[in-house]
């Protein structure tokens, strides 16, 4: 047999056959001669140092007794067809060496003649183990490279992350020869996976489903939450049962591999190769299998992180379509209110015009408000001033800003409050905002003339907060991604309600600030919605009343000065009017120097001033009249669109009392005015 039809063979288990100090030399190369009829005649002294044998052992034919058993007949055959042919032979066989190891090696042997016959076979064995070794693992480097290759060229074009999966489970499956391969990425609880796709052969059923790791036995588990492979021959005899032989059972597994991959310390993705008989895989399919799990999940990252791309493109793109479509909403009844003021002197159609106006600019404000608080929030720019406050309290003030809303609508509002004075440590403001959001929400998506409950209960540590409503309800599939930045009811579900989809997500971030959950409940379209929201109580009780369970002060305007710098001329004449009739006396400024030669003429108790003015900048106005003795009582309030965090740190390092954020509710405005007053008092 020739030497290309000879397999490499594996080394057994026993003494090391790489040379080191201690360890004997056995010779790689040794002669060898047998007479005319192939027998050996005389001593061999590199047989005797590569087998250990004697001449007595392995004279004549006797050193057929050193070949592996499996070579022995083929060799002894070969051998004897080229003494009887008197040509050059080549042998390749395995041969024992002394320390017990089976060694592949080639015989060369080549016929001495005297007078035209053979008198002697001269040759010399060469252990060829190494070399068979090394071009052995070339090929399967080869063949390894080649499979990752066609791997790469058939999902390079895939867009979707299930398709990358299920093309690479088909793809391994098949160049191992296995019953099923299954590709699982891992939940965050490192626990649970889900195979959402795999290949098997034909008449196997799929193992497709959602799984927990824990079903797999406890060396299984650990392994691969360790990021070490699971690699098992036979189920039945190496685990047993309880060590996860059952569930292996269950899905028709008797062998597997898996190789799990971890990133920053977590179990993220598997990939499995069953088979359905016991079978003993070689370090080089675990390998691949390896290859494989960790370059298919870059791709599977890749086309994941590329899909999110491109849907937040279309989220976006259809964001700034609603915004468009939701900032002009309002302006239509406005513009058409202020010609109705024009045309229609007599009281009650100016009083409907102003009613118009009034409503819709609070709700531009709303949305308006609500971006820009995600985009702090999300900024980090937003810090919550956390104080004692009942949740009665917050519960009230909340209804009282739903409740244009509700009215509008013709809902019935039922509110049932806590019997027992439950405390939270809070941002009073923003625990408002989420409920009223809830409370806007649900009038805004129920039918005309619907029901709207508005409850709180302790439960434990926590306090517990529902908004009920028997509105258009949420479809099953849409019900995880309503708490999304900018993420909607499909218009045929909304029924054409509008709005910028930021509202529930501005209510979950406030909401987790505080250290609490929120989650939406609905048994589908036109079943009504329950969102609950919990938030922690505060530790200790408290029977002083905050700054927001009191109401503002009652204090009159009297002959209070206000000066009012603001360079809208709209903007600066209406303010002026407005404080007018609230019974202040008013001086107004167009731009910076303005404001400091009014200020002197006019000695105002209360600035409202705008940042952004010409000439100079309100903050500089506001340095100025701080650095002016005459000045150093005067109350100073920022009028401004301006609303970040930062921006509220720069108003009060240049010295302002207090920063209205445009534009102003009447109640706002009056609360800062009350203050000044009660400060000058």
């Amino acid at each position: 047999m020739l030497e290309s039809d000879v397999q490499p063979s594996g080394l057994p288990a026993g003494p090391a056959t790489h040379a080191t100090a201690s360890a004997p030399h056995f010779p790689a190369t040794f002669v060898w001669s047998a007479d005319h009829q192939g027998q050996v005649r005389r001593p061999l002294p590199g047989l005797e140092d590569f087998t250990g044998l004697s001449f007595a052992q392995y004279g004549g034919d006797g050193w057929l007794d050193a070949l592996h058993p499996d070579d022995r007949v083929r060799v002894a055959r070969a051998w004897q067809s080229g003494v009887q042919t008197c040509g050059t032979v080549e042998l390749a066989y395995r041969l024992r060496r002394r320390d017990g190891a089976w060694r592949d090696v080639v015989a060369h042997a080549a016929a001495m003649q005297q007078d035209g016959r053979v008198c002697e076979w001269v040759g010399v064995c060469v252990d060829v183990t190494a070399s068979l070794r090394d071009e052995a693992a070339l090929r399967h480097s080869e063949e390894r490279l080649r499979f990752l290759d066609r791997l790469g060229q058939a999902t390079r074009h895939q867009t979707d992350a299930n398709a990358v999966m299920e093309v690479t489970a088909r793809l391994l499956g098949e160049a191992l020869g296995a019953t099923r391969c299954a590709y699982a990425d891992v939940d965050a609880d490192s626990n649970r996976f889900t195979i959402r796709s795999d290949w098997s052969m034909t008449g196997i059923e799929s193992s497709a489903g959602v799984y927990s790791l824990e079903l797999f036995g406890p060396r299984a588990t650990a392994s691969l939450r360790r990021g070490e492979h699971l690699v098992v021959g036979d189920v039945d005899a190496e685990l047993g049962d309880e060590g996860g032989a059952r569930m292996f059972n269950a899905i028709g597994i008797k062998a597997i591999i898996c190789c799990g991959l971890v990133k920053d310390g977590r179990l993220v993705a598997m990939m499995a190769v069953h088979q359905s008989q016991p079978r003993q895989w070689t370090a080089r399919e675990v390998s691949l299998v390896q290859d494989v799990v960790e370059r298919s999940w870059a791709h599977i990252e890749r086309v994941r992180d590329s899909a999110m791309l491109r849907e937040q493109d279309r989220r976006k793109d259809e964001f700034l379509a609603t915004l468009a479509h939701e900032l002009r909403n309002p302006l239509a009844p406005i513009k058409y209110a202020v010609s109705m003021l024009r045309l229609a002197p007599e009281p009650q159609a100016q009083a409907r015009a102003q009613g118009v106006i009034d409503r819709q600019v609070s709700q531009m404000a709303r949305l308006i408000d609500d971006l820009l608080d995600l985009s702090r929030i999300n900024q980090g720019l937003i810090q919550l001033q956390r104080e004692p406050v009942r949740l009665r309290t917050l519960l009230e003030r909340a209804v009282e800003t739903a409740r244009p809303a509700i009215e509008t609508a013709r809902h019935e509002l039922v509110v049932q409050l806590p019997d027992e004075d439950l405390m939270l440590l809070a941002d009073p403001a923003r625990i408002i905002q989420v409920i009223g959001n809830l409370l806007n929400n649900a009038a805004k998506y129920t039918p005309d003339g619907g029901r709207i409950e508005l409850a709180a209960r302790r439960s434990g540590d926590k306090a517990v907060l529902e908004v009920v409503d028997n509105g258009i309800g949420i479809p099953p599939d849409q019900q995880d991604r309503l708490f999304q930045m900018f993420s909607q009811l499909d218009p045929q579900a909304s029924r054409g309600k509008g709005g910028l989809g930021v509202g529930l997500a501005l209510v979950r971030t406030l909401v987790q600030m505080h250290g609490g959950g929120v989650r939406v409940h609905s048994d589908g379209q036109d079943e009504g919605t329950r969102v609950t929201v919990d938030l922690p109580l505060a530790e200790q009780r408290t029977s002083a009343t905050s700054r927001h369970d009191a109401g503002g002060a009652e204090a009159g305007a009297g002959s209070r000065r206000v000066l009012v710098v603001e360079d809208n001329k709209d903007g600066l004449e209406t303010l002026l009017a407005l404080l007018d009739m609230l019974g202040y006396e008013v001086a107004g400024a167009g731009d910076g120097r303005e404001a400091l030669e009014q200020a002197r003429r006019f000695r105002p108790d209360i600035v409202l001033l705008d940042l952004g003015l010409p000439v100079m900048d309100g903050l500089e106005v506001a340095r100025a009249l701080r650095a002016d003795e005459a000045f150093a009582d005067v109350f100073i309030a920022a009028l401004t669109g301006w609303g970040a965090e930062a921006d509220r740190r720069r108003t009060a390092e240049a010295g302002f009392d207090a920063h209205l954020t445009k534009p102003v509710e009447l109640a706002a405005l009056e609360d800062v005015l009350a203050r000044s007053t009660a400060r000058a008092d």
